[in-house]
């Protein structure tokens, strides 16, 4: 087993109709890494996934999103599938908690359609970004630059377009996660984040 995650305790928050596959790849690839990873949610004791085209798999919620408190967590992913996000975006109570990440400089990961909660959060102004295609003019207008690359990383943020890049976006993800502490020391010691803000990987 991979162990670069080991101590490392990651929320991944989603509603009902996230896309199963955003879910359970990264969830898988970050638990083998050494990741402890609790599945937040509004939904209830379960919540279900949107399988491509169908309603797919049903995860058990091991937080409730009333109950989480982001200090706790290390790291945060947000899969997507359109429903989902559309969800946490009404919900303040997410929406709260994701920005909660961001004021505590922590790593944040987002797929596909998972970006639309970042602007309601108001996190995105300034972040070199890529997501769904569709969702290009909302984070442009929300402040983002955005790029068609398979996976982007700008200070800590991790994005990618579609579950097509999952292979690239779940080893940016572990890499990142990973260099948390790093990142904390540097911002310290007053220079800039880590120097692999704005790379990207076509």
């Amino acid at each position: 087993m991979n162990t670069r995650l080991n101590g490392k305790r990651i929320a991944i928050l989603v509603a009902e109709g996230f896309e199963q596959v955003e879910l359970l790849e990264p969830k898988q690839a970050l638990e083998k890494a050494g990741a402890e990873v609790d599945i937040v949610s509004a939904a209830g004791a379960t919540v279900r996934a949107w399988d491509m085209t169908k309603w797919g798999k049903t995860v058990r919620v091991d937080v409730p999103l009333k109950k989480a408190t982001p200090h706790v967590y290390d790291a945060l992913l947000l899969p997507g599938g359109v429903m989902n996000p559309d969800k946490l975006r009404m919900d303040k109570r997410a929406v709260d908690f994701v920005r909660a990440f961001f004021d505590q400089k922590k790593p944040v990961a987002a797929i596909c359609h998972g970006p639309w909660t970042l602007i309601e959060a108001d996190v995105v102004r300034g972040r070199r970004m890529t997501s769904w295609p569709s969702l290009q003019t909302d984070l442009r207008n929300a402040g983002a630059e955005w790029v068609d690359e398979q996976v982007v990383v700008d200070d800590g943020l991790v994005t990618s377009r579609k579950p097509a890049d999952l292979p690239a976006f779940n080893r940016m993800v572990i890499q990142e996660f990973a260099q948390q502490n790093q990142r904390e020391f540097v911002t310290v010691q007053g220079a800039h984040p880590l120097a692999s803000s704005g790379a990207a990987y076509p």
